[in-house]
């Protein structure tokens, strides 16, 4: 039996530095991911992990429902909306092409699971770069998002509580959970579950959309909102297979 397929898409930066040493100043370029901890986690839990880091998103996410099917999972973490609507050839060379966040919606809407991890570029994100709002995505996701800036940054910590003991996503994971750093503010869907809250804002929602299902995150999965601490707990990895899990389809 072949292994259930994930596409992770996102979690990639690069970051360019500017030296000034008196007159004299050079330049160095460092690029950086963040998937390792997420990717592990699904391996672990018997998934087959293809990832996509932003820049190869740009070009090589699948356009169609048809090459979407080909997964029985997607992610979006930290990956703004122009990254998949501004593909290069429509970008560069004005050609017309599928609207990917379109195909995500109709994909999940015909039996897909869909996750979105938090981040400065998800959601809304930091100064509503992400641009999800009002868009096919937000249609799919079991929560409203802002229109703004929705990041809550916790620098003294916020710890996660588990708010629905009862639902999949949650089990196992009843004690207490390490903290976080922040997260993007996100408003549950009425009909959404809320499986896990930090404050008084949903961190962990769960819902359907057609036949199929989706799941917001509003935290990181990997620092800097998520801490060593919440990566290297015992709980990450069954919290991220089972997330993945329902939202494909798992009872």
């Amino acid at each position: 039996m072949s292994k259930r397929r994930v596409l992770i898409a996102g979690e990639s930066w690069t970051v360019h530095s500017i030296h000034q040493k008196g007159f004299d100043s050079f330049t160095t370029t460092e690029y950086a991911e963040g998937v390792r901890w997420l990717k592990a986690a699904l391996e672990n839990a018997g998934w087959e992990v293809v990832y996509q880091p932003a820049h190869v998103a740009a070009r090589e996410f699948p356009g169609t429902v048809e090459a979407l099917a080909e997964y029985d999972c997607v992610i979006l973490s930290d990956i703004g909306a122009n990254t998949l609507l501004l593909h290069p050839d429509t970008f560069v060379r004005s050609k017309t092409l599928p609207n990917r966040l379109h195909s995500i919606r109709d994909y999940v809407r015909q039996g897909g699971g869909f996750v979105m991890v938090g981040g400065y570029l998800t959601f809304q994100g930091i100064d509503a770069k992400a641009q999800y709002a009002g868009s096919a995505i937000e249609e799919i996701l079991p929560v409203t998002l802002h229109r703004h800036d929705d990041r809550i940054e916790c620098p003294q910590g916020v710890t996660p509580v588990v708010s629905d003991a009862g639902h999949p996503l949650s089990a196992g994971l009843e004690g207490q959970w390490p903290l976080l750093l922040g997260y993007n503010q996100l408003v549950a869907k009425p009909d959404a579950a809320v499986v896990a809250v930090v404050g008084d804002d949903p961190l962990l929602v769960a819902g359907g959309f057609g036949q199929g299902r989706a799941v917001a995150f509003a935290s990181d999965c990997g620092p800097h909102w998520a801490p060593p601490e919440f990566v290297e707990w015992s709980g990450y990895d069954r919290l991220w297979g089972q997330i993945v899990d329902w939202a494909a389809g798992a009872d």
